[in-house]
């Protein structure tokens, strides 16, 4: 495993850089959000609030699969001690995205949609991103060249690849009026692929974590080991059928709802019992080494166990019928998104990027400040939605038929602990991502100014030789 110059600004570094950007973009569309939940009609003129939850949403998303490029992309190169394949397809790859990241908001802030959930924007859209996509997969299978005797993280970021771009297609079958004119068919494809899409990136990061894991131990044994490859094929196994616990509300077959609940989380219990073994044989040199990534593992492993006891909850089909649709499924994708891949994806940051032209150690005192703010905050925040949530349910299913506007105003109490909460917890990763971002850009002038000096003290050396 051969590590990079982390004084090269290269393409990878740039999707994280771009990843974190899109981070710190999406918590203020969610800060401006959470803010028209408590003041109704709140910038309603410029950016109402079906523009504003679209821009949060996607700006997270892509800061996911934005990170998670980068990550898998380093990583590789590191693994295998060769450059990736084809670094001009991976610039077009970024290029690609971000212009389509570009429009895509374009659209939003003119009330252009056209699409679901994730993918609000018109259809079209999703085109270059997944030709994107395929140039990723290329380079990927080209980089690895020969799949024989690969550790674990490999076979996982392939298949996340693979499954990715499939789910990614599958979300657009409601394009066609054989899924669109079926309101069984259409939710359950939906419901499906984004499930399943989740289960492919998570399988990216889950990969990328085992790497950082093994890099900062040492133990490189461990990734050839049962245990890992059980974590793989039970997140496969996950990626293909959990996502029936999205469905118990629709009339579909029994025996999908059945195999959901059965392997529902699965993934994350061995997950979560890998970090908890690593952590016991991690060095307190090399824990002192990677110090950042470190804590955010660890973070990340706390987060797993939260986020797993809400999710076996909202399995079991009699609670399912009461928390669909309600905060507390807001919470378990706050949970999952932020104290999960959110926290891995940092731990790969700050594995990628420290030091790049300065020592992060001149910045301790914020990242330590906004690490605990970040992560006590998230916990308020995800107690808040669950105690909203439980409001919903017993309101929804409530004979009273009571009005929807008096239980919104019995969960204002809520909403104002979840503004707050979110306000401090966005304060927290500005204490985190500033001083990050900041290295990158001293580093990027730093990159330009000293080419400008080579160029001028090469045409200063010609006139001279006149």
């Amino acid at each position: 495993m051969e590590p990079l110059n982390n004084k090269q600004l290269t393409t990878p570094k740039l999707f994280m850089i771009a990843g974190l950007l899109l981070l710190a973009v999406g918590l203020l569309f969610g800060f401006t959000g959470a803010l028209q939940y408590l003041v109704p009609g709140f910038l309603k003129q410029y950016l109402s609030f079906e523009k504003i939850r679209p821009l949060h949403v996607s700006s997270i998303v892509f800061w996911i699969i934005f990170g998670t490029i980068g990550a898998v992309l380093t990583y590789l190169s590191q693994h295998s001690g060769r450059k990736i394949y084809s670094p001009l397809l991976t610039k077009i790859q970024l290029i690609i995205f971000i212009l389509s990241i570009i429009v895509i908001f374009i659209s939003y802030c003119v009330g252009i949609f056209g699409g679901r959930e994730y993918w609000e924007f018109h259809p079209l859209l999703a085109l270059p991103i997944a030709a994107g996509w395929v140039l990723f997969l290329i380079n990927f299978i080209k980089s690895v060249g020969s799949f024989k005797k690969q550790p674990v993280y490999v076979w996982m970021w392939l298949t996340g690849i693979v499954f990715f771009l499939f789910t990614f297609l599958e979300s657009y079958l409601w394009i066609f009026p054989y899924f669109r004119n079926n309101v069984v068919n259409d939710m359950t494809v939906q419901w499906k692929s984004y499930g399943s899409m989740v289960g492919s990136w998570n399988m990216l990061i889950y990969g990328s974590s085992i790497f950082l894991m093994e890099k900062i131990s040492g133990n490189k044994p461990f990734s050839y080991s049962v245990i890992a490859f059980a974590l793989y094929f039970t997140g496969l196994f996950n990626l293909m059928f959990n996502w029936g616990h999205h469905i118990y509300t629709l009339p579909t077959y029994n025996f999908i709802q059945y195999i959901s609940y059965v392997v529902s989380m699965t993934e994350l219990f061995i997950f979560g019992r890998i970090i908890l073994q690593w952590k016991s044989s991690v060095s307190i040199a090399r824990k002192h080494f990677h110090h950042t990534a470190y804590r955010f593992l660890i973070a990340a492993d706390v987060w797993i166990f939260l986020t797993l006891l809400l999710a076996i909850a909202m399995s079991v089909p009699a609670i399912n019928v009461y928390t669909h649709g309600t905060h507390i499924t807001v919470a378990h994708t706050m949970g999952a998104t932020i104290g999960i891949n959110s926290f891995l994806l940092l731990a790969f940051a700050f594995d990628i990027l420290h030091d790049t032209c300065l020592p992060f150690t001149l910045y301790k005192k914020w990242f330590n400040r906004g690490y605990w703010i970040t992560n006590l905050s998230l916990f308020i925040f995800w107690i808040s939605l669950i105690g909203a949530g439980i409001l919903k349910a017993k309101w929804q299913m409530s004979a009273a038929k009571i009005p929807f506007s008096t239980m919104m105003l019995q969960l204002r109490p809520f909403f104002i602990v979840f503004f707050i909460s979110g306000t401090v917890m966005m304060a927290g990763f500005i204490l985190i991502l500033y001083p990050l971002l900041k290295n990158q850009f001293i580093c990027y002038l730093k990159n330009i100014l000293k080419k400008r000096k080579i160029k001028e003290q090469h045409v200063s050396g010609i006139f001279a030789m006149d």
